[in-house]
């Protein structure tokens, strides 16, 4: 299936409530129903987005990760058997007197579980578990992307593979290493392995978002002369001008050098917070000279 818009779908928008959510889908999916339209092939497909858009909107954690990551990276997350797990809207068919165990086994093709015929008896066909495992990366990492080398031990049996970490992104994301989970029975397929990743702190940098914070601090007499200032950003060496007479806490934008915005694109901006720096020690001209100023107001 085409990767559209969930939202679009249903005939939402971004930032719909639960309610809104749910009252569209009884709406769409009893309409396109297959037990109304039978052997209408546009209906039933149609009927399938319906039912994976609600499947993922109606979940708060999915519905999280899709408005976080956009399709594409959710998508990079969550296989098909990740987003109809838990996934009944039986009731709401019920209610209008439709079918739905046998419509939605026939339609996704047993989605997460199902059964098959073996040595004249049936057997269940089930996906193996799924194990999660927390992936601590650096700040540097986090925003340029790396390739790390993961560890792991399944069944007794010990396993190393290389997880692409993609720019940009952050703590309280999750990867999904497909297959890499409990092994399935009945012939079923092998549950996941999911990444929860924790970014680590960086001693220097601060992070809202995808903007980067570096606080900084200036001289007295810079902050009120003003002037230029060379700042590290995480693209390398950069110059801003500081305006006379600049307080401290104020921001200097700079704008597209944050992080990386995955499902989004683009890049959030850099912002050096100003600091300004009060001597505790003076040197006897340094204190003459104060002097002289404080007599001048300031």
């Amino acid at each position: 299936m085409a990767q559209q818009d969930y939202y679009e779908i249903l005939g939402l928008k971004k930032g719909a409530t639960a309610d809104e959510i749910k009252k569209a889908f009884r709406k769409l999916a009893v309409k396109y129903h297959p037990d109304k339209n039978p052997g209408d092939k546009k209906a039933e497909d149609r009927f399938k987005e319906i039912n994976e858009a609600y499947a993922v909107l109606s979940d708060p954690q999915k519905k999280s990760q899709y408005d976080q990551f956009g399709s594409t990276g959710f998508h990079q997350r969550y296989s098909q058997e990740d987003i109809f797990r838990g996934f009944n809207a039986g009731d709401i068919f019920k209610e209008f007197g439709l079918g739905s165990d046998d419509v939605f086994s026939r339609i996704f093709g047993g989605v997460g579980g199902g059964s098959f015929r073996q040595g004249g008896r049936y057997s269940m066909r089930s996906k193996g578990s799924d194990f999660e495992m927390e992936l601590a990366i650096s700040f540097m990492e986090a925003f340029a992307g790396a390739e790390k080398r993961v560890s792991f031990t399944m069944g007794g049996r010990s396993e190393e593979i290389s997880v692409k970490i993609p720019a940009g992104i952050d703590s309280g994301a999750r990867l999904r290493l497909a297959g890499k989970g409990g092994a399935g029975s009945g012939g079923g397929p092998a549950g996941d392995m999911f990444l929860d990743i924790v970014v680590r702190a960086d001693p220097k940098y601060l992070r809202e978002g995808a903007d980067i914070i570096l606080p900084l601090q200036i001289s007295y007499s810079h902050a009120c002369l003003g002037g230029p200032l060379d700042v590290a950003t995480l693209d390398g060496k950069k110059r801003i001008k500081i305006p006379a007479g600049i307080q401290s806490g104020t921001k200097v934008r700079l704008k597209g050098l944050g992080f990386p915005q995955p499902g989004k694109g683009g890049r959030g901006d850099f912002f050096v917070q100003i600091q300004i720096a009060v001597p505790q020690l003076l040197s006897p001209r340094q204190s003459e000279l104060l002097a002289a100023l404080a007599k001048e107001g300031m």
